[in-house]
């Protein structure tokens, strides 16, 4: 009780200010400027408090603060429970614990406050710069545990005794990373009380939505396929399906699976792959066309969107087929075939009069129709561009016949308006097109630049039949990428430039590591557990085995520590190891030595309780000093040094 109460040093409070600053750095941008700059206030308070040794603000006061910031955080949020709430309180209470720091019970209180706002910082974002963030925060903050004990040593000498003790965690972290059972989804997936914003694809497309989707190289997917990677013509990876059309935005139908299986035969060879797919906060899955198996808790709209059950805000990883040749929607129901026809009642009167025409001339024949238009676009000379000119009310006879510049929802938007007018049933498909094998770790990523919109036109026999009008007039965006379609002197992406080779080659070893970070750390889900115990030959172990394993191993770690704890202890300092034996002769008279005393504090103390030794223990604790404290001692020094604890007989 004594020690807890002990009063703590000024050393001591700056190694506590240090890591409550390291803490809650990271977690500033999560919280509302006023509690941020609030926090920032009260640690330069403390700081001041201590530069000046003026004396800590009186009980009241902290009360007072406490209040208001528990009141503030309220009024901010309308609760105190959540994942941000609960956060911003900890900061309330750890900058004002500060402002109270008087004895050690407060510094260790301090400390467990910093561990738990590391913690803290895997409830918002777990990328590699936030691990290694967390972990320098780790070290500091167990330096100034440390610290509260025995603040003598230098900061660097305690910085290295922080890092020797987690290095001797290490151990036992990664043990019971591999081998407790894990949790489905990540430990920090608890209910979150509001959603970061994702970028993406919408449940809606108008001219220039996806253009500026565009501008953004975020990865939206990464693939492993587990055979040969389809030719980039073929990687069509199928998102929302927009069939509403109100004159002037695109709309997905409905939202939830209308088929728990694939409900169309397969035709080519399938192809196997995984996607990783990263959150965007909706509940569709992207598959490559058409998607011959689903994915646990999913299932199929009844336009074949692959929709998740719950929303995607986790990073999901999910399996699956595709059928290349696929014939889908043979037997589409009526309802589906005149949601497909509808449109406005008026509104772009060139292009009706070309489906009209097209209608007058071939009849119900839709794979004759389809050829018309695909002829009406090559004829066009359409321009493909990032930067289309704005669209008034009749927006696709504008794109078609005017401007002739635009992106591939222009397209996209067109070609389905010119099918439906010549009364062909047709709709927009939004997803992604391509995607960069990353030959460092052989990923194909897919980025948000890769979104693109395409067509689904309805023949009769064959279904649902894919066409990219884009294609027609920009072969090379679907053969290549973006950069190889758009004009040279338009804004692209930094990472969707061709011209920079050594750029591409940092991003291709930066996602690769950040790939095998998300695949095996963040990803590290059951099934990647059964996986990699079964290649070390544990092929159905259940927790029994799966304890005694880590019993095991945990106790030879244990006796592998011990062991090199004993072969230091042969090797202490001889002049602390005098100094203990000298300290141990004056501990047996009633004058024990304190480890958070200084040499010269103690002798003091010593000589005041035994004045007739008092110059003897004075002279061998300014020895000490010395030796210990001074610069590298000579060994005559310690040799004397030693002689005259020898000689010490009292």
């Amino acid at each position: 009780m004594a020690r807890a109460s002990r009063p703590i040093s000024r050393r001591q409070t700056w190694w506590l200010l240090a890591s409550a600053i390291a803490a809650a750095a990271p977690l500033a941008q999560q919280v509302p400027l006023w509690l941020a700059l609030a926090g920032a206030s009260a640690f330069g308070w403390r700081a001041l408090l201590t530069w000046q040794h003026w004396r800590l603000p009186p009980r009241w006061l902290q009360v007072l603060l406490v209040i208001a910031g528990t009141v503030g955080v309220f009024l901010q949020y309308r609760t105190i429970l959540g994942r941000t709430p609960g956060i911003a309180l900890l900061l309330v209470f750890l900058a004002l614990k500060l402002l109270e720091l008087r004895a050690a019970r407060d510094a260790v209180v301090t400390a467990l406050l910093c561990y738990f706002l590391v913690l803290g910082q895997f409830l918002f974002t777990q990328t590699i710069p936030t691990a290694m963030l967390a972990g320098l925060t780790v070290l500091i903050t167990t330096a100034a545990l440390l610290a509260a004990s025995d603040d003598r040593p230098h900061p660097r000498q305690q910085l290295r005794r922080a890092a020797l003790l987690l290095a001797q965690a290490l151990p036992f972290m990664l043990l019971l990373f591999v081998l407790f059972p894990r949790v489905q989804g990540p430990l920090w997936g608890i209910p979150q009380d509001r959603f970061s914003a994702v970028s993406g694809l919408s449940d809606s497309m108008s001219p220039g939505s996806i253009a500026q989707l565009s501008q953004s190289d975020a990865i939206a997917f990464r693939v492993q396929f587990k055979g040969e990677v389809p030719p980039q013509s073929q990687l069509y990876w199928r998102g929302p399906v927009m069939p509403a059309f109100d004159g002037r935005s695109w709309r997905v139908a409905q939202t939830m699976g209308a088929y728990p299986e694939v409900p169309y035969a397969g035709a080519g060879t399938p192809v196997e792959y995984e996607v990783t797919l990263e959150p965007h906060g909706k509940h569709w899955l992207f598959a490559l066309e058409m998607p011959a198996s689903l994915p646990p808790e999913s299932a199929l709209t009844s336009d074949y969107q692959p929709v998740a059950r719950q929303p995607v805000r986790n990073r999901t990883r999910y399996t699956q087929r595709a059928w290349p040749e696929a014939l889908a929607g043979i037997d589409e129901t009526p309802g589906s075939l005149r949601a497909a026809l509808s449109l406005p009642k008026d509104g772009n009167p060139r292009t009706r009069a070309v489906g009209a025409a097209w209608r007058a001339e071939h009849g119900e024949d839709g794979a004759a129709i389809l050829a018309a238009a695909q002829n009406l676009f090559n004829r066009q000379l359409l321009i493909y561009t990032l930067n289309p000119p704005l669209l008034g009310a009749d927006m696709v006879d504008e794109f078609l016949f005017d401007s002739k510049r635009g992106f591939c929802e222009h397209f996209a938007a067109a070609f389905v308006f010119a099918l439906r007018s010549a009364g062909v049933p047709a709709r927009v498909v939004a997803g992604y097109q391509g995607g960069e094998i990353n030959p460092v770790d052989g990923y194909l990523e897919v980025r948000q630049y890769d979104a693109h919109a395409w067509t689904e036109a309805w023949i009769a026999g064959r279904g649902w039949v894919r066409i990219d009008p884009t294609a027609i007039s920009a072969p090379s965006r679907i053969n290549n990428n973006l950069a190889a379609a758009v004009p040279a002197n338009e804004g692209l992406p930094l990472l969707a430039r061709s011209d920079m080779a050594w750029l591409k080659e940092l991003r291709y070893r930066l996602d690769a590591v950040t790939n095998g970070w998300n695949q095996w750390v963040l990803g590290y889900n059951p099934q990647r557990q059964r996986d990699l115990l079964a290649s070390l030959g544990l092929k159905e172990p259940d927790w029994r085995s799966m304890t005694a394993i880590l019993s095991v191993l945990c106790g030879v770690i244990m006796l592998g520590l011990a062991g090199w704890i004993l072969r230091n202890r042969l090797h202490v300092d001889p002049v602390l190891a005098a100094w203990r034996k000298f300290t141990a002769r004056l501990a047996r008279r009633g004058m024990v030595w304190q480890p958070w005393e200084g040499p010269l504090d103690f002798a003091e103390r010593a000589a005041a309780a035994d004045p007739a030794h008092g110059e003897g223990i004075r002279e061998i604790a300014a020895l000490y000093a010395g030796l210990r404290y001074g610069p590298a001692p000579q060994a005559a020094d310690l040799i004397r040094f030693k002689n005259r604890i020898a000689a010490f007989r009292p």
